[in-house]
C-alpha cells in the first residue's frame, strides 16, 4: 500500500510541502511574522528561545530547530537570526542544506534593521518557493511516515474509545514498516514495567524503566504528596482519578507493538517501529518534539477537546464520545465514541486508518483548516 507524498532529495517523503520561515532566536519572531504575512505561502515557526539559556537548553533548542528545519513536510527553509544570539543561524542552514533542501538565512544585525532584512526576507521567501511550488505528489510506502500519538484533555473514556482505536492505526503503521512515536513521559507513570516488557531487548528496557523512573521523581521533588494525583482540572472533572489512570489509558494509542528505541526530546529516531520519545505531557510540546523528530502527522486525541495544531504537520483529532464529537464539530476530525454505542474497535480503526491514509494524501484537518498553529520548545531550566 502506499501514499501521495512529496518527495525529497533526501529519500524521505512530506504529506505536505511548506516552505519554512523560521526565527532562530525570539528576537527575530516580529520580523518572521512580517515575511509571511507579505508571502501568504510561507509558513512561520517562532518561539521563546534561542538565547539566555544554559549549554543543556541550547542544544535540545539547537536539535529541535534544526528537526523541524529537516522535517520531511518541509520542502524549503527561510531562517531568520538576529546576530548576537547563541543559536546560530549559519550553522543551522548548513545543517539543513545538508538533506538537500533549499535553505537561505538572515541576520537582522547584519542587513541594517527589521525593515531591511524583512524586504530581503520577503525577496527570499519568494525565490524559495519558487523552488518547491510545483513539486508534484508521488506514490509512497508507508514505511516512509511517521506518526506521533498525542493526547490532550483526556476524560475518563479516553482509555476506553479513542486511545484503543487509535492503537489499532498504530498497529497498521508498524506492520507497515513505519514509525510511530508515543511521547508524553510523564504520562507514562506506573505503566513502566508494561512497556519495559514490550521492549525489544534488555538494554531497551531499562532505558524505558530509567526515564519513567526519573519522571517519578521529578514529580515528586515538586509536587510532594501531590505527585500521585497530577493531572489537571479538566481530567478530575472528567472523571480521571489519578496519574496512573490516566497512563493506562494513554499507552493504549500505542497499540500492542514491540518498542524499538528511547529517543530524547525533539530527537531525529534511528529504528522504524514503535518509538517512545521523552517529552512533557504538555500537549503543544510534546507536539513539537515529535514533528522535530521527523513526524510528517500527528493523532490527537482528547475527551474534553482541544483545538491545537503545529505550523508543519497536519493533526487529526479524535473524540473519546460523540457528545463531545457533536459538541464540537469544527475541532473533531473523528468521532471514536462510537465504541461506547457497540461499535467494534478494530472496525473504528480501521476508519481511522483510513483516515489518515486520507490525510496523508492531502485532506486537511480541522486544526489546519482552523489555523490553529502553536508551536513551543521544551527546555528545563529557566531562562536567565
Amino acid at each position: 500500500m502506499e501514499f501521495l507524498g512529496y518527495p525529497r532529495e533526501d529519500g524521505s517523503f512530506g504529506v505536505r510541502n511548506y516552505l519554512v520561515v523560521m526565527s532562530t532566536v525570539s528576537c527575530a519572531n516580529g520580523v518572521v511574522e512580517a515575511i509571511c504575512q507579505a508571502v501568504p505561502e510561507a509558513v512561520p515557526i517562532t518561539h521563546t528561545e534561542g538565547c539566555g539559556r544554559g549549554p543543556a537548553d541550547l542544544a535540545i533548542t539547537n536539535r529541535t530547530l534544526l528537526g523541524l528545519g529537516k522535517n520531511p513536510n518541509v520542502g524549503a527553509v527561510l531562517l531568520v537570526g538576529l546576530g548576537c544570539e547563541f543559536i546560530r543561524a549559519d550553522f543551522l542552514c548548513g545543517m539543513i542544506t545538508q538533506s538537500q533542501k533549499p535553505a537561505e538565512y538572515l541576520l537582522i544585525q547584519e542587513q541594517g534593521g527589521v525593515r531591511k532584512c524583512t524586504e530581503k526576507g520577503i525577496e527570499l521567501a519568494g525565490k524559495l518557493w519558487g523552488k518547491i511550488r510545483d513539486l508534484k505528489r508521488e506514490p509512497a510506502s508507508w514505511k516512509e511516515l511517521t506518526l506521533g500519538l498525542e493526547c490532550g484533555g483526556s476524560d475518563a473514556m479516553s482509555g476506553v474509545s479513542a486511545n484503543p482505536v487509535l492503537g489499532v492505526a498504530s498497529d497498521w503503521i508498524v506492520e507497515q514498516g513505519g514509525r510511530v512515536i508515543l511521547s508524553e513521559t510523564t504520562e507514562m507513570i506506573g505503566t513502566e514495567k508494561i512497556l519495559a516488557r514490550r521492549a525489544k531487548d534488555e538494554k531497551t528496557a531499562e532505558q524505558i524503566l530509567q526515564l519513567i523512573e526519573s519522571q517519578k521523581q521529578k514529580a515528586k521533588q515538586f509536587l510532594g504528596s501531590f505527585a500521585g494525583i497530577s493531572i489537571t482540572p479538566g481530567n478530575i472533572e472528567g472523571g480521571l482519578s489519578s496519574i496512573q489512570e490516566k497512563s493506562l489509558g494513554c499507552i493504549i494509542k500505542a497499540g500492542t507493538s514491540q518498542i524499538n528505541q528511547v529517543v530524547e526530546y525533539g530527537e531525529i529516531p534511528r529504528e522504524k517501529g514503535l518509538v517512545i520519545m521523552d517529552t512533557p505531557g504538555s500537549d503543544i510540546f510534546s507536539m513539537t518534539g515529535m514533528v522535530a523528530g521527523g513526524a510528517q502527522l500527528i493523532a490527537f486525541t482528547t475527551g474534553r477537546g482541544s483545538p491545537a495544531g503545529v505550523p508543519i504537520a497536519p493533526v487529526i483529532k479524535i473524540s473519546s464520545t460523540s457528545q463531545l464529537a457533536e459538541k464540537m464539530p469544527d475541532i473533531i476530525d473523528f468521532n471514536a465514541g462510537k465504541v461506547l454505542e457497540g461499535k467494534n474497535i478494530e472496525e473504528l480503526g480501521k476508519e481511522l486508518i483510513q483516515l489518515i491514509q486520507e490525510v496523508a494524501n492531502g485532506k486537511k484537518t480541522k486544526a489546519e483548516l482552523n489555523r490553529q498553529n502553536i508551536l513551543a520548545i521544551h527546555t528545563t531550566t529557566p531562562a536567565f
